[in-house]
């Protein structure tokens, strides 16, 4: 089934049995418009607050610009970010029945005031239908109200004082009393004298007709045959303090219906299962009547200070048509936070579930699972996540998440979760990397405190057609890797996708819509690599559209941006470093906002055509023809194509569209031979210049400059792969802007058209030209390019990326076995008296024991260098040097017995060289 176009922002409404990006809803005065296949199709019809009629009073609230501050709000939590205000007596919001259907039930979502002292409060708001009085709807806040302030940031505490108060938002379910509300008529909430919260803060409703209660199926065990007792007194954000437990009662009968090989059936009734301990089944199948008719609450003594396990820990299990409810009020153990559903074996199925107030929905792994046609909402962390480490399995491979609809978590509300190690008792324990995971055709709407579909790790994925909106405060989609103990990202495919008004400012990060790249968790660590994203709308971003950090191979195809807060299309915005990487941008569309496109990184390799801000100027050379080295390249001379492209400034300086119209940061110089000179450097600014090297070999490089006062690192020289071939260059005083002096450095540089960087760490200079020399004959790495072997490697991490002369490919070993070793095979016996060892350039700081050994005929070896400890700091480009007595090998071996920064022997680069 598809869904059906956008109706427009006047009814706000979803048609039944679709939630898709219809759902395009904005505030006011962030507004855009969308038809898409994407999201989940659904048994209901969902009505915007703010876009209601509102009455006596009553007024809309929406965020109308980007947050300046980490905390949240209101407007940041709700769908739309917008709500309904109801404060006084007698405001209300009322809908027209559209449908073309009658309603039988309502969920409604809204936010009432906090009790004094924390904890929450109980009242009504009243349901009106075609003007008259139909019923009060219970209503709560037990279930809300955290407060960040005092150094509680991210927490649980529920103490008012301390202020800056998130979760604002609960949701009530009820069937309508009486006469469903036929279609035509009106339905109406209202605050009346009898309602006696102070406000009620409307942000959505969604109306249906739920299907008559599924019957008993044959071959079937009924749990309140084996004694569960039904207690159908509404919970309203607590317990029944009288209701009966059942768990016993239902472990009881799960047990006889493995054992019998039947399903087990849970009725129509609310059945408590009381205490700390869960239900356990394995290979049988699990019914209920439906989810607005069968319940299973947790309720566990507060405060709790035992761990919980998930209320259900399944097994190769099929469970379906069960409402699940807890009564958790935070994500704290304290607070009695436990899973839903601990998922685990083989071609399991979850399928119907409507879960709210648990921890998580499903935490879920092992082979072929699918979670489908599943209702979460009000959960406390992670709505659906799929893994490899779920009820000690290892692996998860081929698991599906499809037409599930997710509307306010507290962590992401869909996930892959491709675990690499954990940390167990002190015992590091690892697991299968993930492959083929599939998340298609969901609704993620309104997480408070994640993502709305995060992808870390593994490989084969397909994250497809799913409908994002409204995240408070992270990105909304996101393909990376999570933490220093996730697998690395090495491929997936992100297609179809609508992300509206997403994005956030946790932690002031200014976080992008969709990501793609390491660091999305905080960790600037591990690869991602081979990510395709296809395809995918990003509406109204709260902050840049799209960012990159490093990542590799990435393909970003035929998206559109449109109308984001801050810019289009971003590589490394602020808080996402991309030091090194790689991306063919191609047919992507920006429309509104600010900048189009902006790469802030002088290592990421870019290759752009055919994108709406390139007018149809690819980058080159300036004049048409690389400039020739040796010989003197001008600094007003660097690439034609644009910011982004060829040059990345902040602002627009200079004099010289006299020479160029694209000139920037240009101005006429009074060095000598006359011409211009580039200015107004800045850090993070860049220029690249297309060069023609005659001969390979080491280029002394005399470069012009001016600076008014010392400049300690002012800039550097990179290659098109981001590799630093200069060495940071500090500069002199020379006295003035137009003072001019020479300063030298020295690059190794390769034969042949290439494109070089000129990289400003630190402005407060002037640069005139750069004139390249023949230099001394270099010494030859002599294992460049030489075939290696290794005493084991990590997935992809293969030895012979120690010899390739990129720094950012590497070598990594089995984990947390030791001693490792990476050899390299020279052909033939020479000599050499220095090794350089390198780590990819952005790693943090790690110590390494190494040892060097050296062969003549592969089989007995000599110590060449006693094993000692090497530090590897990003501040020295992740190098050491070994020196030693000239030796002459053939095989030379590096063996490393120990790394703080990871449990396996790394190396990127292992050169060899004669002096």
């Amino acid at each position: 089934m598809r869904p059906i176009p956008f109706r427009g922002l006047a009814g706000c409404v979803l048609a039944a049995s679709t939630l898709t990006a219809a759902l395009v809803m904005p505030a006011a005065a962030h507004e855009t418009r969308v038809d898409a296949a994407a999201g989940a199709t659904v048994p209901f019809t969902s009505y915007e607050a703010e876009a209601g009629s509102l009455g006596g009073g009553a007024a809309a609230v929406s965020l109308t610009s980007p947050p300046t501050t980490q905390y949240s709000s209101a407007a940041l939590e709700a769908s739309g970010h917008a709500y309904a205000h109801l404060a006084g007596t007698g405001q209300s919001v009322q809908w027209t029945n559209t449908t073309g259907h009658a309603i039988s039930a309502i969920t409604v979502r809204l936010s009432i005031p906090d009790s004094s002292a924390g904890g929450g409060q109980t009242s009504t708001l009243n349901l009106y239908v075609d003007g008259g009085l139909r019923q009060a709807l219970n209503v709560n806040s037990k279930q809300t109200w955290l407060y960040e302030g005092n150094n509680n940031y991210n927490g649980n505490n529920q103490n008012p004082s301390d202020g800056d108060p998130r979760v604002f938002f609960d949701e009530t379910h009820t069937f309508v009393t009486g006469t469903p509300i036929a279609a035509g008529s009106t339905f109406m909430l209202r605050k009346d004298a009898g309602n006696s919260a102070a406000f009620y803060d409307i942000d959505v409703v969604d109306v249906e007709s739920p299907p008559a209660a599924i019957a008993q199926p044959a071959n079937s065990i009924s749990i309140t045959d084996c004694g569960a007792v039904a207690d159908n007194t509404p919970t309203n954000g607590a317990a029944d303090p009288a209701s009966v437990d059942s768990r016993a009662a239902i472990q009881n009968c799960i047990d006889q219906a493995q054992t019998q090989n039947k399903t087990l059936w849970v009725p129509a009734g609310i059945f408590y299962v009381k205490g700390t301990q869960g239900l356990r089944a394995q290979g049988i199948t699990i019914a209920g009547a439906g989810a607005w008719y069968s319940t299973i609450y947790r309720d566990v003594p507060l405060p709790n200070s035992t761990p919980l396990p998930a209320l259900w820990g399944l097994t190769s299990t099929t469970i379906q048509n069960l409402h699940v409810d807890s009564n958790a009020t935070s994500r704290a153990t304290v607070d009695g936070a436990g899973g839903s559903m601990d998922v685990s074996g083989t071609n399991w199925v979850a399928d119907g579930i409507w879960t709210q107030h648990t921890l998580s929905g499903f935490w879920a792994s092992g082979t072929g699972g699918t979670i489908r046609d599943n209702r979460l909402t009000t959960i406390w962390a992670d709505g659906a996540n799929i893994n490899n480490v779920s009820m000690g399995n290892s692996v998860g491979n081929n698991l599906t998440v499809t037409n599930n609809f997710v509307r306010g978590t507290g962590d992401d509300a869909l996930a892959i979760n491709s675990v690499n190690y954990n940390d167990i008792d002190g015992t590091k324990v690892y697991y299968t990397p993930m492959v083929n995971a599939e998340v298609t055709n969901n609704t993620s709407i309104a997480p408070w405190g994640g993502k709305g579909v995060g992808v870390y790790g593994g490989s084969g994925h397909r994250i497809e057609n799913n409908y994002v909106s409204d995240t408070a405060r992270y990105i909304g989609l996101g393909a990376g890797r999570f933490g220093v103990n996730g697998n690395d990202l090495l491929s997936a495919s992100v297609t179809g996708n609508v992300v509206v008004r997403s994005g956030g400012n946790a932690y002031n990060q200014g976080q992008p819509a969709f990501h793609i790249g390491n660091g999305g968790d905080g960790q600037n660590v591990g690869a991602v690599d081979h990510v395709t994203a296809s395809n995918n709308t990003i509406l109204n971003s709260l902050y840049d559209g799209i960012g990159f950090s490093t990542s590799t191979n990435t393909v970003l195809q035929n998206n559109t941006v449109t109308s984001p807060w801050r810019n289009g299309i971003v590589i490394a915005p602020p808080f996402y470093p991309a030091p090194s990487g790689s991306a063919t941008i191609t047919g992507n569309t920006v429309t509104g906002g600010g900048t189009p496109y902006l790469n802030n990184s002088g290592g990421f390799t870019a290759s752009l055509s055919g994108n709406s801000w390139q007018g149809g100027t690819p980058e080159g050379p300036y004049g048409g023809m690389p400039a020739a080295i040796p010989g003197t390249v001008q600094a007003e001379n660097y690439n034609t194509g644009g910011q982004g492209i060829a040059y990345n400034v902040d602002s627009t300086n200079g004099t010289a569209n006299t020479y160029r119209t694209d000139g920037i940061d240009l101005e006429s110089t009074s060095d000598t031979g006359g011409g211009y000179n580039l200015g107004w450097t800045g850090t993070g600014q860049w220029f690249h210049y297309t060069v023609n090297v005659a001969t390979a070999g080491t280029y002394n490089v005399a470069m012009r400059v001016a600076a008014p006062a010392v400049v300690t690192n002012a800039f550097h020289l990179a290659s098109s792969s981001g590799a630093n071939l200069s060495g940071n260059v500090s500069l002199p005083s020379t006295g003035g802007w137009q003072n001019w002096s020479t300063v030298t450095t020295q690059v190794a540089l390769p034969a042949g058209v290439q494109t070089l960087t000129v990289y400003q760490d630190n402005g407060g200079w002037n640069l005139n030209s750069l004139q390249f020399t023949s230099g001394p004959t270099a010494p030859a790495n002599l294992a460049a390019g030489k075939p290696t072997s290794e005493s084991s490697h990590n997935q992809t991490y293969a030895s012979a990326n120690v010899t390739d002369g990129n720094q950012s490919s590497y070598w990594e070993s089995a984990n947390n076995v030791f001693p490792q070793w990476a050899q390299v095979d020279l052909g033939s016996a020479q000599s050499a008296s220095r090794v350089v060892l390198q780590l990819p350039s952005p790693w943090g700081a790690r110590d390494q024991t190494v040892s060097l050994l050296g062969s003549l005929d592969g089989t007995t070896f000599t110590t060449l260098k006693a094993a000692a400890t090497y530090t590897f700091t990003p501040t020295a480009n992740n190098m050491v040097t070994l020196t030693f007595p000239a030796s002459t090998q053939r095989y030379w071996r590096a063996t490393i017995t120990a790394n703080t920064g990871w449990p396996a022997a790394q190396l990127s680069e292992f050169q060899l060289w004669t002096q």
